[in-house]
């Protein structure tokens, strides 16, 4: 998997309540267009076009993972407020940020100790992924470097209940297998938890239990098609299956109860979709809380026990819920809708129960942490990412829209952004934004891009092809094997749809996506060169057989789980690699990518460069010597995306939107 990751007055809603959620589906059904004729430009005589620049938001700041300090009173961040995503803490009944770090490099993943002395949190150097796992002290700013392994990776650390260990994943950089350490603070020891992983297994996310004496674990196969959870034995270093099966299921842990006997999970063992449960450690037996038909995710558990967190994906749209285990009432929290996730580290409630962490993210306004009060129901913002000069009422909410598979067998989801003011006359530009993964989707979050995209006249659609999580096991499996063919085919059929809309020229469409959907977008504009006036692959692979020489060992491992044997497929693979179809493309293409890249390296991008220069096409690209799998530096991102800008407005220039809507 390749997800790219481009880095609010409070609403108050009537609060949904479910009953007996394992009995049928329960969660309200989505509300989408299929009439393409149905699709409508908003007048809003009060909109500013073109007032959105690049520069301005790519300035709103980006705020990340967050934990919560012991006593609750503070709450620690990631954001590149500086231009770099350093640790920032703030109060946690808001207030100004007070940056912690300060360094050139990209942090993440901060853990605050159980006894308020340290931040744990990993930074790599320059994108390359080898993590290393940091200590910074929250009183004096101190910095340590606790591992100093240059070629090995270590990464999500995790506090045990004393704070006395630190566990986290390892990896080689020669390696596939993620292993689990811990680290004894005391004896400044390193023990492996796990050993002898095989190379197309992952264990993540250890979990301590509350006594400190075991962690539970995930171990992920290569191919996204399976996994298991286990009980490791911390001072004897074994571990024990919990979750022995038949066929391919996936199973996830997600936290342990207070009382040490069930383990919250995720999984789609019951229905084919992601639901939640309760593992019983003793009879391994699960208890399911929920069986849905959406996506459903496991969050923890209250302190006391009493209560757990999941969140439920209906079509793009994640709500947050809480959920008590005597009664089996789920209360949705009441939240604007978009990306709404708990957060705060190992638990996103705080030590007495009384607050709940959580991360809300909306189609016009970026992420920002806010803080639920259970006692009221009622949530307060702690962060503010929007800066003055970009205001929510100029950005568009999108469609979700629904329209039908080339191939008759799906139904194909995506969110369909339309510029205020659009005259419905045939003659407007549209952009298809196309997601990485693929196992990843498109929800219904802020976008930069999307949003200065569309201010500047283009209609933007943002489609969740087969292989797309969010809609079942067997959706998200229908491109295994198939790479670039299926889903490229699910992203044509958007291209058609919105032809319908009576608002587009068919002549002024661009294809543009990060990772896996650069991929797609060099997919699109060589095996269906007609349909594209340009493309922007960003961070792309072009060559299988080159991908999975120079990729990370993970990458390779999944790619040969979910596109064969080299050898045996190799027809495949040669016909599922954009590169040997150049002499087919007729758009002028914008390429970026990072030059640390370990997921997507430069050199497929560079591939491409020759070739198409070689043939006298036009081409535009650069490399970000100073970055990974996407732009972290707040710089690099400005240039970059206004490099896109420029390109577009270059070859498929929007129509003039100064005019009013005509229906």
């Amino acid at each position: 998997m390749r997800t790219f990751s481009l880095f609010a007055i409070v609403i108050l809603m009537n609060t949904f309540v479910l009953e007996s959620t394992a009995s049928a589906q329960a969660l309200p059904a989505s509300q989408a267009v299929t009439d393409p004729k149905q699709i409508k430009s908003t007048p809003n005589a009060q909109v500013e076009p073109k007032s959105l620049t690049t520069e301005k938001l790519y300035m709103t700041r980006q705020v990340g993972r967050p934990t919560w300090s012991p006593d609750g009173k503070s709450i620690a961040f990631i954001s590149n407020m500086s231009g770099r995503n350093n640790i920032w803490t703030v109060a946690a009944d808001g207030g100004w940020p007070v940056q912690l770090t300060i360094s050139d490099q990209r942090q993440s993943s901060p853990a605050w100790s159980p006894d308020g002395k340290w931040i744990a949190y990993q930074s790599d150097y320059d994108g390359d992924e080898q993590w290393d796992i940091f200590l910074v002290s929250p009183k004096t700013g101190k910095v340590v470097n606790l591992t100093q392994t240059r070629e090995i990776a270590e990464l999500d650390p995790t506090w045990s209940p004393d704070g006395r260990y630190l566990a986290y994943e390892v990896k080689p950089k020669t390696s596939a297998a993620y292993e689990i350490d811990v680290y004894d603070m005391l004896m400044r020891e390193v023990k492996h938890i796990t050993t002898g992983t095989p190379q197309d297994k992952r264990n993540s996310n250890p979990i301590w239990s509350k006594d400190g004496k075991s962690i539970v674990y995930t171990e992920e196969q290569a191919k996204g098609t399976d996994s298991n959870i286990f009980i490791a034995d911390v001072a004897a270093a074994t571990s024990t299956l919990l979750t022995p099966h038949e066929g391919e299921q996936i199973y996830s842990a997600n936290d342990i109860s207070p009382d040490g006997k069930h383990v919250l999970i995720t999984s789609n063992a019951g229905n084919g979709y992601d639901n939640i449960g309760l593992l019983d450690m003793a009879t391994k037996k699960v208890s399911w809380l929920t069986k849905d038909k959406w996506e459903i995710g496991g969050g923890e558990f209250s302190p006391d026990g009493r209560r757990i967190t999941f969140t439920a994906n209906v079509d793009g749209n994640e709500d947050i819920y809480l959920h008590e285990l005597a009664t089996a009432k789920s209360i949705a929290l009441p939240i604007p809708k978009g990306l709404n996730e708990p957060a705060g580290g190992h638990s996103a409630f705080t030590r007495d129960g009384s607050r709940l962490l959580y991360y809300h993210n909306g189609p016009t306004a970026p992420g920002d942490l806010w803080v639920y009060t259970v006692a009221t129901g009622k949530s307060h913002q702690v962060t503010h990412s929007l800066v003055a000069g970009v205001r929510s009422e100029d950005m568009v909410e999108p469609y979700l829209v629904h329209y039908p598979s080339r191939d008759g067998k799906w139904t194909i989801s995506a969110f369909l952004y339309v510029p205020f003011n659009m005259a419905r006359n045939g003659q407007n530009a549209a952009i298809v934004y196309i997601h990485g993964g693929p196992t990843a989707q498109t929800l219904n979050s802020f976008n930069r891009f999307v949003q200065y995209a569309v201010n500047q006249g283009y209609m933007v659609l943002a489609p969740n092809y087969r292989g797309s999580t969010g809609y079942g096991k067997e959706f998200q499996q229908a491109n295994l094997f198939d790479m670039g063919g299926g889903d490229l085919q699910d992203v044509l059929a958007g291209v058609d749809w919105i032809k319908q809309t009576g608002h587009l020229d068919a002549k002024k469409i661009a294809v543009m996506g990060g990772s896996y959907g650069g991929y797609l977008s060099m997919m699109s504009v060589t095996k269906a060169p007609e349909v594209w006036a340009a493309g922007v692959p960003i961070v792309p692979f072009v060559n299988w057989f080159t991908e999975i020489e120079n990729e990370d060992p993970v990458l390779q491992q999944s790619d040969l789980a979910t596109m064969g044997d080299v050898v045996k497929n190799k027809a495949l693979y040669q016909e599922r690699s954009p590169i040997n179809f150049i002499d087919q493309i007729k758009a002028p293409l914008l390429l970026l990518a990072g030059g640390h890249d370990p997921r997507c390296p430069k050199s497929e991008t560079q591939q491409v460069v020759d070739a198409i220069k070689k043939r006298g096409g036009t081409i535009d690209y650069k490399i970000y010597e100073n970055e990974g799998h996407g732009f972290a530096r707040v710089e690099n991102q400005i240039d970059a995306y206004q490099r896109v800008a420029d390109f577009l407005e270059a070859h498929v220039p929007p129509a003039d939107c100064s005019c009013t809507v005509n229906e």
